[in-house]
């Protein structure tokens, strides 16, 4: 096979990262493979299992663990870096953009900090199957290439399977990267990265305010649209929130089920640091730690720290914005106005008040089901006066809200069933679950898909996987 690699970060100097060669595996055999997104990258002849295991390195890639440091639930941590990954290099798709392809789980590196430097099944399966499904979401985010089983076992709890993931993302460039070269005072090589990240994904960008402005818009958006979804990262660390606004490390992700606004899944997130409506409020102490690593390439930082400030400080209000227009979109409404505010959160107190599901309650309303969804029926009849009256001055509330509400969502239980029947030899159940999250906007021909869990399948931790 043949990718047609154009690797601009090996160019960079050599303390951004470590070159090194993927380690190999025992028995590499193909599981899943994205036709569609090779096609887009320029990937030509049939898919090689030893090339996505890390037991070949392909003609013209330049295999690098990147350097980068990150604060990890507040504390901060100077050395990172890419512990279990490899970029092999980037390509230019075919509608001309920049793109990394990265091996994740191909062993250890100089940052792998006494790990393995594996992935063991499961996270590989999680991250491709939820990825692909941000993607026909229409969120920004990594995509995914490739999974491979090793033929290896992996200890953690237990022993358990060995994969690759073969990640695809408009760079792995993260808060982190930025932190790390100002942590040790190495301005030569964060004016390094800040210029590659410049030429990258911010062209227009005259100086670091700006750059800075332009990576606090994208993730902006992006918080707004987990939110929208009922998405929880679940650990929004620096060194995991990226500088192209791409979702990035599907470790303990999770989707609601119930709706209520504290929920968090990982099982690492002892405190609810990264809760679902904590998301928007993390955010913007993300954005501060790149803010202050870009003003030490300012020529007077003292003098430039009042406009990074006055940049960092109108996030909540930018994020807000953004969340109106989400939720506003979910409920039929082009053009939010502020009072519309009080009429969506409205909705989800109620929702909240009776567990509602987050999914299926915005997916009724265009059919008025929603009261099937809702436990105070008088209540929700009041509100529903309301919004009606609002969407009178709508011109197609039904079709937004139809292409706006999935039908169909990456449901935890239904990932960690495929998960299981993958361990024991079966596909089956994720090749059915990724035909159905192709098209999430459309009902599903298997609609137990779009059903919340049972009581006794019921997930209520995710891990990472590391």
């Amino acid at each position: 096979m043949n990718i047609p690699f154009d690797n601009s970060f090996a160019r960079l100097p050599a303390t951004l990262f470590t070159r090194l060669d993927p380690t190999p595996v025992a028995a590499p055999r193909l599981l899943a493979w994205n036709t569609a997104l090779a096609e887009e990258l320029g990937i030509a002849g049939p898919p090689d299992a030893a090339v996505f295991a890390g037991n070949t390195v392909p003609d013209g890639a330049a295999p690098l663990a990147q350097a980068y440091a990150g604060h990890q639930f507040g504390g901060f941590s100077p050395s990172l870096g890419d512990g279990r990954a490899l970029l092999l290099g980037e390509v230019v798709d075919r509608h001309g953009h920049r793109r990394d392809i990265q091996l994740k789980g191909s062993g250890p590196t100089p940052y792998s900090r006494a790990g393995d430097g594996r992935a063991w099944l499961g996270p590989v399966l999680r991250e491709y199957t939820v990825s692909e499904a941000m993607h026909a979401l229409g969120v920004p985010t990594t995509r995914a290439l490739a999974a491979v089983a090793t033929g290896e076992v992996i200890r953690r709890e237990t022993d358990l399977p060995g994969a690759v993931l073969t990640r695809v993302a408009a760079s792995h460039l993260r808060v982190g990267h930025f932190e790390y070269f100002a942590a040790r005072g190495d301005k030569e090589s964060l004016q390094a990265l800040y210029d590659h990240a410049v030429a990258r994904h911010d062209p227009e960008a005259a100086n670091p305010l700006d750059f800075l402005n332009g990576v606090i818009a994208r993730q902006s958006r992006l918080v707004a649209q987990w939110m929208g979804l009922g998405f929880i990262h679940g650990v929004m660390n620096t060194d995991n929130t990226s500088i192209s606004g791409e979702t990035i490390d599907y470790g303990p992700c999770a989707f609601m089920d119930a709706y209520h606004p504290d929920t968090v899944f990982s099982s690492i997130d002892r405190h609810g640091r990264y809760a679902w409506s904590n998301q928007p409020r993390i955010l913007p102490w993300n954005m501060a730690k790149l803010a202050s690593a870009l003003l030490l390439l300012m020529p007077d930082p003292e003098a430039a720290i009042p406009a990074f400030t006055e940049a960092v400080h109108a996030m909540p209000d930018r994020i807000e914005a953004e969340r109106l227009r989400v939720f506003a979109a979910k409920i039929g409404i082009t053009t939010p106005r502020p009072e519309d505010g009080a009429l969506i959160d409205d909705l989800l107190t109620l929702m909240q008040a009776g567990a509602s599901d987050f999914t299926n309650t915005f997916r009724a309303l265009p059919g008025n089901d929603a009261k099937d969804q809702i436990a105070d029926r008088e209540a929700f009849l009041d509100w529903t006066a309301r919004w009606h009256d609002r969407l009178a001055e709508e011109p197609d509330p039904h079709s937004l809200m139809m292409r706006t509400n999935p039908a169909v969502i990456p449901r935890n239980h239904r990932v960690e069933q495929m998960i299981a029947a993958a361990v024991e030899g079966d596909m089956t159940p994720f090749e059915t679950l990724a035909a159905a999250l192709a098209t999430p906007y459309d009902a599903p021909a298997d609609d137990t898909l779009a059903a919340p869990p049972a009581q006794h399948e019921v997930v209520t931790a995710t891990f990472c996987g590391t």
